[in-house]
């Protein structure tokens, strides 16, 4: 880790340059980090009690996701690679709509296309994402070419793990990104871990930022567990990007503190003296006492904003555990202006085995045929 970037060491002291940024900027980030271990919190429960499907938890990332996020404009784009539906939600992604993609219910803006934890938003440009690891690289730069082409003054950042560097779609984005110098920034988040294979038998390269170089990108690589070197070089990034400069290769070296989904259980492929020697260096306790060393945060104000956010994502999910299922006729809706004949037909035969096993809901009657 020394030799990452770092603005802010393990206890909270300041290492690196004083950020240009004011009291409630910095409290703002803090209240960002807070919701998403907050929001973390819940829906980990609400799976293991079986109301929702599957989560995957941003525990610990906390510091990359809101350090990351925070640089960018409403007009940029954020491409996700599993956990970043935290900062969809820092950037204008409602939180409603978020609850309730979880629970795939009438109000799930994917109409239940896609299985929880897989947000996306149109209001700010953050794209529904696959779980096939790296496919989102290369979208990403496509995205971000023809935004070059039509003289669209955004930046889109590209979210992906350590994992996804082994992937094609790695080799093939960051190749085309700098061959055609599109605006992108490329944020990998090497947590540790991709699902159970260790960062270190990932590569045999000295780092995951050095492989920038082999596409004639710079990279960087960040304490991504401090949110200001996680914002100073993200938006370091992003300028470039910005003034025509074409890609950069961040990364932001952290450790996904739970397992990979609620799915996984990461006690059958690393040890208990890993983990607690990364809870030492809890992202958001850091920051705590960064902030409360300054006054902006006072002794026990962490305590308040916890109570308060949790109050506010509680009302959310009471409200959309009560939102109707989806619509059973969105099954065949959205791909044809109207629903061809086949599809009806395949439809109601369908629908006539779900009323007989009481699955139907009302208005999820037959087509005309």
């Amino acid at each position: 880790m020394s030799s990452a970037l770092q603005i802010v060491d393990p206890d909270g002291k300041l290492v690196g340059p004083d950020p240009s940024m004011s009291p409630d900027e910095l409290k703002s980030l803090f209240v960002h980090m807070m919701r998403i271990r907050c929001v973390d919190g819940r829906m980990l429960k609400l799976q293991r009690a079986g109301r929702i499907g599957f989560v995957g938890t941003a525990t610990g990332l906390e510091a990359t996701l809101v350090g990351a996020a925070a640089p960018l404009r409403s007009t940029d784009w954020l491409w996700s690679g599993l956990r970043e539906g935290g900062a969809a939600v820092m950037r204008g992604l409602p939180l409603s709509e978020y609850v309730a993609q979880m629970y795939c219910n009438a109000n799930d803006t994917a109409k239940g296309r896609q299985m929880c934890n897989h947000f996306q938003h149109k209001g700010t440009n953050y794209p529904s994402w696959s779980s096939v690891i790296g496919t989102q690289v290369t979208h990403g730069v496509g995205a971000a070419y023809a935004s070059k082409r039509r003289g669209e003054d955004c930046v889109h950042a590209i979210h992906f793990g350590d994992g996804a560097t082994s992937s094609n779609g790695f080799h093939s984005g960051l190749n085309f990104a700098a061959v055609w110098k599109v605006p992108a920034v490329f944020i990998c988040t090497d947590n540790g871990w991709a699902i159970s294979v260790a960062s270190s038998e990932q590569t045999a390269s000295k780092s995951f930022a050095i492989k920038g170089k082999a596409y004639g990108i710079p990279g960087v690589t960040v304490d991504g567990n401090d949110v200001l070197a996680c914002n100073a070089a993200v938006g370091d990034a992003v300028d470039r990007a910005r003034a025509g400069e074409g890609p950069s290769l961040v990364v932001l070296k952290t450790y996904r503190m739970l397992g990979h989904s609620s799915s996984d259980d990461p006690t059958k492929y690393r040890s208990d003296e890993e983990v607690e020697s990364w809870a030492k260096r809890d992202p958001v306790a850091r920051f705590e006492n960064f902030l409360t060393e300054r006054g902006i945060l006072e002794k026990g104000e962490r305590e308040v904003i916890e109570k308060d956010l949790l109050k506010e994502i509680d009302a959310v999910i009471h409200e959309q555990e009560a939102a109707p299922p989806m619509a059973l006729k969105t099954l065949v809706e959205d791909v044809y202006e109207d629903v061809p004949f086949h599809l009806r037909r395949q439809y109601n035969q369908f629908i006539a085995i779900a009323e007989k096993l009481g699955h139907a809901q009302p208005g999820d009657g037959a087509f005309p045929l």
